[in-house]
């Protein structure tokens, strides 16, 4: 067929616009399109892209869909063409039955706003079946003394087609006693035979004719039965129904067998005559199948269930005949009772099981609801879950939408089952459910979050490179590539930390590696930030401070200042051998580098020229006589000192002292005999060799002096400062400061002296002149002077 007979007259009207809690609802209807039954599967109906005036894609944009009444897929709509198409071959006597004209209700829904549109299709019948009479032969009797001109009413034929396809006309084949009289009741034509001429059983016991109808179509179609008339003798009475016409109720969930009326006919003869029988009189098929009459009784009883929601009631015409061939009609009407036997249907027409949190209040489900029940039993009513962030609002044409109250929140729920309920208003009331399952898709709308805001490490000086010193861990409570952390270095507050040769991080673990070794004494804490990034589109990001201390190893031995140990000459410290026991001989200074129980130092005696002179104080290192000196000590006397610190293992330094004992101050230091020896060794020398000797004397006094000096402005800076300073302000020029480091804090001042006639230019000794100093240093331990005491 061409594609122009598909479609005929249109008319497009506007109904409503429904507006409901913000969302659009908007239905309207147009005038019918209409197609052919039995057109092939994918034939053009109408352009609704067109038909609407909506643009080529918006169509598509929009979601444009079809969804029939009776839930079939007979429709089709190519989005992309704006189409609509037939979706299989539509039978009319399928669809509609007997019904005329066919009209197949469909919506087309779309969103983006959400609106329907009510349409309907007209299934235009085709003459495809011919028509068929239910008995292929009729008998008819009829009395001979029968008056020309009576009517008898035939049974007709039935034609599933419909309009000018259906039944039009009935022709009988050419006699000389009957005609076919065409009456019409209700839009039906019905056959009657009228009699023309007399009838005479004496030479005609019995005619046949052949009835034949045909419908209207092109070209027409036929169906034929044979009408056997048998001749009777005279039969007086006919027949008489109590009733022309018997009404009743059946309920439709009736049992088969159950009575449904029984008719009742009398007839005044006697015999035969009298004897009645009834029957179903131009009764379809449908009738037959489903009712059966009792020919004895006239009773009626149901041979298969009623159903209200199919044939809401029967009109069924009973003939009674009597022995003798004479016969009467009723009508009997069956009005079916609805009761409430059918749940509420939900039939789902859009349906999305995804919504991305955070999105405005949205349409995730388009459906309607059904009862093929009516009046209260039809009422219903819809309803979901209470506590759920979605609502149901109402539609035209019982169409419900399904919308989220606002933006959901995938990290408190992930996933909602919703219930729908619908419950008629039927007695007893019947409901029905369906679950719908709703998945929140994520949305990068959470920043990773550090387990911690401040992280502490600790890790000891002198590590290997590449050594793991912790780790720092952040989550995201997005899912996917939104929750996948990637762990980075911050750029460092001071520029001047290098950070990048320090530190690194696992990009994907997060945790962290110490490049370098690293050195207490250098760098004894640094800290840095690091970033937590997710993968989202945009990505988030936090961060957090990570602090690295680090721990001191025992790698500085001890360093002894005093006394020096870098001289070409050594030094000598003078005893009188008056000193009771416990003088302070002098005091070992020495420092070291590390901190902690690694720079706590101790001092030892380790060897001594006299073991149990002297003895050294372990604490404070002060050297000191263990026992009153006599005449018969020996005057010179070598001690090793041992510096230990208590790290493990513990470092140590050893420090020798020189130690010479003299009966005064004011003597020379050494005995008579040795000067004597020395004089005369020195006599030799020439008068240059003297001069040489004052030179340098004087050189060594000027360089001291300067040296002194210097001191001197610096202590003043320092004191300026707020560091360590002595009391007592600056230093007389004959005095020499001797400064310590590290974890000494104390300015030591000597007196030097040297032995008076002796000619040797050594060192007689150093004496203290300040009775006590002390100053403290940020960050170091004080060290007490033993010369101070």
């Amino acid at each position: 067929m061409e594609a122009a007979g598909l479609c005929c007259w249109r008319q497009r009207q506007v109904l409503f616009l429904f507006l409901f809690g913000g969302v659009s609802l908007a239905g309207s209807g147009f005038g019918q399109y209409s197609v052919l039954e039995e057109t092939e599967r994918g034939s053009l109906v109408v352009n609704l892209a067109k038909d609407l005036g909506l643009g080529d894609q918006e169509l598509v944009a929009r979601g444009a869909r079809v969804v029939c009444d009776d839930n079939k897929q007979h429709l089709l709509l190519n989005s992309q063409t704006g189409d609509l198409l037939t979706n299989e071959k539509l039978d009319r006597e399928k669809l509609c039955g007997i019904t005329e004209p066919c009209m197949l209700y469909f919506q087309i829904l779309m969103d983006k706003p959400f609106q329907i549109y009510q349409a309907e299709l007209r299934v235009r019948d085709i003459n495809d079946h011919s028509p068929v009479f239910q008995d292929k032969e009729m008998i008819l009797k009829i009395l001979e003394n029968t008056a020309e001109g009576k009517v008898f009413r035939l049974e007709r034929a039935q034609d599933s087609d419909g309009g000018l396809n259906g039944i039009q006309n009935y022709t009988i084949n050419h006699n000389s006693f009957f005609h076919i009289k065409i009456s019409d009741n209700d839009g039906i034509i019905y056959p009657e035979l009228v009699l023309d001429k007399a009838l005479d059983r004496e030479k005609h016991h019995e005619l046949s004719l052949t009835l034949t109808a045909l419908d209207g179509g092109s070209p027409p179609r036929s169906g034929t039965t044979i009408i056997r008339i048998v001749i009777l003798d005279i039969n007086d009475n006919a027949p008489q129904f109590s009733q022309a016409i018997y009404e009743t109720q059946a309920l439709e969930n009736s049992p088969v067998g159950s009575p449904i009326a029984k008719v009742s006919a009398g007839d005044l003869d006697s015999g035969v005559n009298a004897d009645i029988s009834y029957s179903f009189f131009d009764a379809s098929e449908d009738i037959r199948t489903t009712f059966q009459i009792n020919p004895f009784s006239g009773e009626i009883v149901l041979r298969l269930l009623l159903d209200y929601e199919l044939v809401k009631s029967y009109k069924i015409n009973i003939q009674a005949i009597d022995g003798g061939g004479l016969s009467a009609t009723c009508t009997v009407l069956v009005e079916v009772l609805d009761t409430n036997d059918n749940p509420p249907e939900l039939i789902v027409s859009s349906l999305s099981n995804y919504i991305a949190e955070n999105s405005p209040e949205t349409v995730l489900a388009v459906f309607r609801i059904k009862d093929k029940d009516s009046g209260q039993n039809g009422k219903t009513e819809c309803s979901i879950q209470d506590n759920l962030p979605f609502v149901l609002r109402p539609s035209v044409d019982n169409y419900y939408t399904l919308v989220t109250e606002g933006p959901l929140d995938r990290e408190s729920q992930a996933e909602y089952n919703i219930t729908i309920t619908v419950t008629d208003l039927g007695t007893p009331r019947l409901k029905s459910e369906h679950s719908i399952s709703v998945q929140v898709a994520d949305v990068n709308d959470n920043a990773p979050a550090f387990s911690q805001s401040a992280y502490t490490l600790w890790v000891r000086e002198n590590n290997g490179p590449a050594l793991h010193i912790g780790s720092v861990s952040a989550t995201d409570p997005d899912s996917g590539a939104n929750a996948q952390v990637t762990y980075s270095l911050l750029p460092p507050g001071d520029a001047r930390l290098p950070l990048a040769s320090l530190v690194s991080i696992s990009a994907d673990t997060g945790q962290l590696f110490a490049l370098r070794p690293l050195d207490f004494e250098a760098l004894r804490a640094f800290e840095f930030g690091v970033g937590a990034a997710d993968g989202g589109s945009p990505a988030l990001s936090s961060r957090a401070l990570v602090r690295v201390q680090v721990l001191d190893a025992n790698d500085n031995a001890p360093v002894v200042l005093y006394p020096p140990q870098n001289g070409s000459a050594p030094c000598t410290e003078l005893v009188p051998r008056a000193a009771d026991a416990g003088y302070l001989v002098t005091k070992v200074v020495a420092v070291d580098g590390d901190s902690g129980q690694n720079a706590w130092l101790s001092y030892q005696l380790l060897r001594a020229t006299e073991p149990g002179l002297f003895g050294v104080w372990a604490p404070s290192g002060e050297v000191r006589t263990a026992r009153p000196l006599s005449e018969r000590d020996a005057p010179r006397h070598r001690l090793a000192v041992l510096v230990r610190d208590h790290g493990e293992p513990p470092l140590s330094a050893t420090v020798t002292l020189h130690v010479l004992l003299v009966d005064g101050f004011s003597q020379p230091h050494l005995p008579r005999a040795e000067a004597a020896a020395e004089q005369a060794r020195a006599e030799p020398l020439t008068v240059s060799l003297v001069v040489a000797l004052a030179a340098v004397s004087s050189l060594f006094l000027l360089s001291v002096l300067g040296v002194v000096a210097a001191r001197l402005c610096a202590r003043a800076r320092a004191a300026s400062a707020g560091g360590c300073s002595g009391p007592g302000g600056g230093l007389a020029g004959h005095l020499v400061d001797v400064s310590g480091g590290g974890t000494l804090c104390q300015a030591y001042r000597y007196e030097v002296c040297l032995s008076g006639g002796s000619g040797t230019g050594e060192f007689k000794f150093f004496k203290p002149i300040i009775p006590s100093i002390q100053a403290e240093c940020s960050g170091r331990n004080m060290v007490d002077n033993p010369f101070l005491k």
